[in-house]
């Protein structure tokens, strides 16, 4: 057995050694600081980027008529240039003439130009504040003529809304060693300096933008947010819903399977002698009907919460209708009920649904309208069953003031409906109350009572 001595070797001399040699955070950190610098004002400075037009649906700008909202969507493109245009009379305000036109001309130029190319037009601005200090000698003010130092606290303004928060530190910061290289060596014979003036101004102006730019950015996320919220919560009362509703129709399911399961074990004992063929058939139903209920609870038992437990009475229907109306009435609510049509017993799912509508209905009606009448309307129609619950508006000197809701129940009653291939509409009537109507289809069955009213 031989062994192996690992050897490494020397690294090279040169630029090899130094190029393995991990940096120091303050170099890592200078280097970050020039690739963002490089990224926000040299990366395509002059590439066209038009201000969009301001949106007119605010509270102020939607009042505006048509032609008026379309001139008030160019508002900002406006502010800028009158702001560029005061720069023009300000280069005026010397005499007039060729040198002041000129002066004015350079001062428009990069104020017009960050409607379009915000980054160069910062640049374009460096460079016409000196081609208007050496054109006008005029002035005391040094490097920024009255002019420039509008035009230049214009442009950084209207780029650092146009862009983000670095970029405007970048601006502040090139203008900063422009004032100072400005000063020091070109600023001979000129004793009125007013690099620092510039520098205090363009700092407040950006630090008011940059707050407006953390504010827009905290309203957005904060907006997402809720509207993820929402979306979340909506999400969640739906599955809710449908878990309850699961549940409701596992005990009505599970009951109607263990009836077959428990007649089907029994029918062969109420015939004398009978055929192997009809005790085999019935044997057959009653393990089909305990393998589907098997299956029933094996799937929709999931959806149980880990306290629940079954009921022990059976689930409520249309017959106990009345007894739901007089729990209301002790509260306070003044309802009607209203049955039109023949009268019959539907399946039990249909009857569970239309007692859980009626009853989250008038619980709306409790929490949205209270001292409000409602009224229930129950018809047997060919083929279906109609329901309307209708409540009025809360009265001017009632004593308990509406509760806020989230819209769960309506979600709910839309859900019931919905499993049973059924229509509903929900919204406010004319006078001011609140209209639930849903049809849910059902097969024909023989008539139980008459028409009836309470």
């Amino acid at each position: 057995m031989t062994e192996t001595t690992e050897t490494h070797m020397p690294p090279p001399h040169g630029g090899g050694h130094d190029a393995y040699k991990p940096r120091s955070p303050e170099v890592r950190a200078a280097l970050d600081a020039l690739r963002g610098l490089r990224q926000d004002l040299y990366q395509d400075a002059f590439a066209l980027r038009p201000l969009p037009r301001m949106s007119v649906d605010g509270p102020l700008t939607r009042r505006l008529s048509g032609r008026m909202r379309e001139y008030a969507a160019w508002t900002p493109h406006a502010v800028v240039a009158a702001a560029g245009v005061m720069a023009v009379f300000v280069a005026w305000a010397n005499g007039g003439g060729t040198v002041s036109t000129l002066c004015g001309v350079f001062a428009l130029a990069p104020v017009l130009l960050t409607l379009i190319r915000p980054i160069g037009a910062f640049w374009l601005s460096l460079a016409s504040t000196t081609a208007v200090a050496v054109l006008d000698q005029t002035w005391s003010d040094w490097p920024w003529l009255p002019a420039s130092f509008l035009s230049h606290l214009t442009v950084l303004t209207v780029v650092a809304i146009r862009t983000r928060p670095r970029t405007a530190a970048w601006m502040w910061l090139l203008t900063a060693g422009y004032g100072f290289v400005a000063e020091t060596v070109f600023g001979a014979g000129h004793f009125q300096t007013n690099t620092a003036g510039m520098l205090v101004v363009s700092a407040l102006l950006l630090l008011v933008v940059t707050v407006w730019h953390i504010r827009r950015s905290a309203e957005q996320e904060v907006t997402a947010q809720q509207t993820v919220t929402a979306h979340e919560r909506s999400k969640r009362t739906l599955l809710e819903e449908r878990s309850t509703i699961a549940r409701e129709l596992h005990d009505v399911v599970a009951h109607h399977m263990s009836v077959v399961a428990i007649q089907a074990e029994a029918a062969p004992y109420r015939v004398e002698n009978p055929p192997p063929e009809l005790e085999r058939a019935f044997a057959t139903i009653r393990e089909n009907a305990v393998a589907a209920l098997t299956e029933l609870r094996r799937v929709l038992g999931v959806v149980r919460a880990e306290d629940y437990e079954a009921p022990d009475a059976p689930q409520p229907t249309l017959a106990d209708l009345d007894r739901l109306l007089a729990n209301v009435r002790d509260t306070g609510l003044s309802v009607q009920k209203t049955v039109t049509g023949a009268v019959r017993e539907l399946p039990q799912g249909v009857e569970l649904s239309a007692y859980r509508i009626v009853q989250e209905a008038l619980s709306n009606t409790l929490r949205h309208a209270p001292g409000a009448t409602a009224q229930v309307e129950i018809g047997y129609v060919l083929g279906g069953l109609g329901l309307r619950i209708v409540n009025g508006p809360p009265p001017a000197g009632a004593l308990l003031k509406p509760s806020p809701g989230a819209g769960h129940g309506i979600t709910g009653m839309r859900e019931r409906v919905s499993m049973l291939n059924g229509e509903m509409t929900a919204g406010a009537t004319d006078e001011g109350g609140y209209e639930v109507a849903v049809y849910l289809p059902v097969p024909s069955a023989g008539v139980r009572t008459s028409e009836g009213d309470a």
